[in-house]
C-alpha cells in the first residue's frame, strides 16, 4: 500500500533543518504483516530527541530511514499468528521489542532485549524483516516502529493494547516519554515517603519523570533545567523546587534520588553532584558515544552512593503501560500536560529545530483533521 511518511535522507546536516531539511516527507510503498506482524494506522505520533539524535549523528543508523518512534495507532490488519489482538483496537507502538526468550529480557526490565536493540540498530523489525520502500529502494525502519508516517508495520513485541478512553495523544506520549521517565522513577528509583526526588533536564522524558514522582505521595519533586520556561511549566505541574543549573551548584541542593534525563555529560555531573550521601544517581539520557566525564570512585565508596543506568525506564512495556494508563485514568499523571504543541507531517523539519533549541517538551504529529502546520 501507498503511505506518507518522513524519511531522513543524510546524517549530520547543518541547521536549521527548516532550510537544509534532512526530513524528506514522501510517498512511500509499504508491504503487508508479515507472520506475527501488525499493519497500524498512525493517529498520533511524539517528536523525541531519540529521533532528533539520529538526525545530528549522536546515534548513527542506516538511512535512507523512516524516523519516529514514539506513537499510538489502531490496528488494520493482522499477520499469521497473531490471536490476541484486533482490527480496530488502538495500540501503543514502543521502541524496543522484547523478544521474551533472551537473557535481557530474563532480567525484568533491567537489560534491553538483545534481539530487539540488534534489530533496531540495523533497521529491521524483529525477526530481521523489512516492509518499506521508495522508487525501488529499501528504507530502513526506526527502532521497530516508523511512526512519521499515516501508517507502519510492527511486531507484535512492539505494541501493547489499550483502552478506547485513552486520547490517541496520551497513548503516544506512554509509548516513550512516559515509559522512560516514568519508568525510571517507578522500576529504578521507587521512592518511599520522606525521599527527595530531583530530574534534570525537562525534556519530555523528565518532565514525565518528574509527573511520575508527584504521583508519589510523601515524596518533595525539584525540577532542574537551564531554560526558565520549563522550570516555570515544572512548577505549574507542582514541582516543590525548581532550580537552574549554576543556582544548583551554588545553593549545594542535594537529594536522595537524582534522575538525569538531558542526555549529556553536564547534565550527568550535575545529578552525579547533587546526589546524597546514601543516595542514587539514575541515569536515563542518551549522550553522544563521545561523550564522558571525571568520575572519583572514592566519593561512591565513602559517602555510600549508587549509579543506575536505566534504559527505556527499566520497563517491560506490557507490563508498565497498563499501569501508567491507569494513573492517567485516576487523574494522578496529567500526561496531557506534556504536550507543548500540535503539528502535521509536513512540520517535521521545523519541530526538529524547536526540539534542538530545547523549547519544546513534547510536540504531537496529528494525523487527525485540526492539527496546525
Amino acid at each position: 500500500m501507498k503511505i506518507r511518511g518522513a524519511v531522513l535522507e543524510e546524517i549530520g546536516r547543518e541547521r536549521p533543518y527548516r532550510s537544509t531539511r534532512p526530513l524528506t516527507v514522501s510517498e512511500l510503498e509499504l508491504d503487508g504483516p508479515g507472520p506475527d506482524e501488525l499493519l497500524v494506522r498512525i493517529e498520533a505520533a511524539g517528536v523525541c530527541h531519540s529521533d532528533l539524535s539520529v538526525i545530528d549523528g549522536n546515534r548513527v543508523r542506516p538511512v535512507p530511514m523512516l524516523l519516529g518512534h514514539e506513537a499510538a495507532g489502531r490496528i488494520e490488519q493482522v499477520g499469521d499468528g497473531v490471536d490476541d489482538l484486533q482490527v480496530g483496537q488502538r495500540v501503543v507502538l514502543t521502541f524496543l521489542p522484547r523478544c521474551g526468550d533472551c537473557e535481557g529480557c530474563a532480567t525484568d526490565g533491567r537489560a534491553p532485549c538483545v534481539r530487539g536493540s540488534l534489530t533496531n540498530n540495523e533497521g529491521t523489525l524483529l525477526r530481521g524483516t523489512n516492509r518499506l520502500e521508495r522508487d525501488g529502494q529499501e528504507v530502513k525502519h526506526h527502532l521497530g516502529v516508523s511512526a512519521f508516517a499515516t501508517h507502519a508495520i510492527v511486531d507484535r513485541h512492539s505494541v501493547v493494547p489499550v483502552d478506547d478512553d485513552v486520547p490517541p495523544e496520551v497513548a503516544a506520549v506512554l509509548g516513550c516519554a512516559v515509559l522512560t521517565g516514568g519508568g525510571a522513577v517507578v522500576n529504578a528509583a521507587n521512592p518511599k515517603d520522606g525521599d527527595v526526588v530531583m530530574v534534570v533536564g525537562l525534556g519530555g522524558v523528565g518532565m514525565a519523570a518528574l509527573l511520575t514522582a508527584l504521583a508519589h505521595a510523601g515524596v518533595t519533586v525539584i525540577g532542574v533545567d537551564g531554560v526558565d520556561d520549563k522550570l516555570a511549566a515544572a512548577r505549574a505541574l507542582g514541582a516543590h523546587e525548581t532550580y537552574s543549573p549554576a543556582e544548583l551548584a551554588e545553593k549545594g541542593v542535594k537529594a536522595s534520588i537524582v534522575i538525569e534525563a538531558a542526555g549529556n555529560a553536564r547534565a550527568f555531573d550535575s545529578a552525579l553532584a547533587a546526589t546524597a550521601p546514601g543516595g542514587t544517581t539514575i541515569t536515563v539520557g542518551l549522550p553522544s558515544p563521545d561523550a564522558s566525564v571525571d568520575l572519583k570512585p572514592l566519593g561512591l565508596v565513602a559517602q555510600g552512593r549508587t549509579i543506575v543506568g536505566s534504559y527505556l525506564g527499566s520497563a517491560v512495556p506490557a507490563r508498565d503501560i497498563p499501569v501508567f494508563a491507569q494513573m492517567w485514568r485516576e487523574g494522578r499523571l496529567p500526561v496531557e500536560s506534556l504536550i507543548s504543541s500540535r503539528i502535521t507531517l509536513d512540520g517535521i523539519n521545523v519541530a526538529m529545530d524547536q526540539l534542538a533549541d530545547g523549547v519544546a517538551i513534547r510536540q504531537i504529529i496529528s494525523f487527525e483533521d485540526g492539527a496546525t502546520a
